[in-house]
């Protein structure tokens, strides 16, 4: 993040302003994250859910453009290219068809009711600031800092997208619930000075490597069984046993 703080060459204050909004802009995309993750976890119909996520996949593609534009760092365009591509238009088209052809009961069923899994969520928020900043404070530097508090919210995005996998029954919430914490990981490897651009575009083909092994999965298991209701299936197993 060499250029965080030189992108003003003005006077002090300029600089100081500069610094400022880049902080205040990066925290902003940021936090939305976190947000979005939250408006997940309350959905209850899939095709909410699906464009929820099209939305976090659009901030997160902002986001990293703004850390391109900080750290001067002009493959991270290509990042933000390509998770408004496919995780805010292509992945979200392939699942609603998807959802669509098997005709997928479009309710969210959970785990738990909704209030627990919020509140289970705030925990989570809180314990990723806490251990990432404590983890992270003998770290100088004002550029630094804006990195520590990226990884802090990068961390309650992947906890958040954690959640939502371990409380969704249905397969495909549960797929988004994944892809959701991959754009938390996507977060943090931007936030700390980027990734090569090789070992961005190499995750972006597995995660459409990942989603059509996925789609032909859950064709089959629909063709066995009809349904995608993981404690149906396990029932369905147990019955089996």
């Amino acid at each position: 993040m060499d250029r965080t703080l030189e992108i003003a060459h003005g006077t002090p204050l300029d600089a100081a302003l500069s610094a400022s909004l880049v902080f205040d802009v990066a925290h902003l995309f940021a936090g939305a994250l976190v947000l979005i993750s939250f408006l997940m976890l309350y959905q209850d119909r899939l095709y909410a859910l699906l464009k929820v996520f099209a939305l976090q996949a659009v901030v997160l593609s902002l986001s990293v453009g703004w850390q391109a534009l900080a750290q001067d760092a002009p493959h991270l365009y290509v990042t933000a290219a390509i998770a408004l591509v496919f995780k805010a238009v292509v992945i979200p088209l392939a699942l609603a068809r998807m959802v669509k052809r098997l005709g997928i009961h479009r309710q969210v069923e959970t785990v738990v009711s909704i209030g627990p899994t919020m509140l289970a969520g705030i925990a989570l928020v809180a314990l990723s600031l806490v251990v990432m900043l404590k983890a992270t404070a003998d770290v100088g530097g004002a550029a630094d800092a804006l990195a520590r508090e990226d990884l802090a919210f990068a961390l309650s995005v992947v906890l958040l997208g954690l959640l939502m996998m371990v409380t969704r029954r249905n397969a495909v919430s549960q797929v988004i619930g994944f892809m959701s914490l991959e754009n938390g990981l996507i977060l943090a490897a931007t936030g700390a000075k980027g990734m090569p651009l090789v070992v961005e575009i190499s995750v972006a083909f597995s995660v459409l490597i990942a989603l059509i092994v996925i789609g032909i999965f859950l064709f089959r298991i629909r063709e066995r069984f009809d349904t995608v209701d993981v404690d149906a299936l396990d029932r369905f197993r147990g019955g089996r046993a």
